[in-house]
């Protein structure tokens, strides 16, 4: 599920990323026909990616919500919980191994 969520991320950066490209095009056209100055130009690409850096920001941090939120529906255990249990398992070995070497 993890990686799903990542590959939607990576889709995500790579439309923003696509997206600035192509804004940026038509920034430098528009400079070279004299619409806008360049002053302009990059206000405008600039104030996209900064736009596009927040709106990730926020995005990731809704994405963490439904993870969140499936993850415990679903009941799956979280990766601390993992971590302990594992601990415990390696606890308990060391134990019986003791036990088994008294014997």
């Amino acid at each position: 599920m993890e990686d799903l969520f990542k590959k939607f991320l990576y889709t995500g950066v790579g439309i923003v990323s696509t997206t600035a490209e192509v804004l940026q095009k038509s920034v430098d056209e528009w400079i070279d026909k004299g619409s806008i100055s360049k002053e302009e130009g990059k206000k405008i690409v600039g104030d996209f990616i900064a736009e596009a850096s927040e709106k990730k920001t926020e995005i990731e941090g809704q994405m963490k919500g439904l993870m969140d939120k499936a993850m415990s529906k679903l009941d799956f255990p979280t990766r601390d919980e993992i971590e302990k249990l594992n601990a415990r398992i390696a606890e308990l070995e060391e134990k019986l191994a003791a036990k088994s070497d008294k014997k």
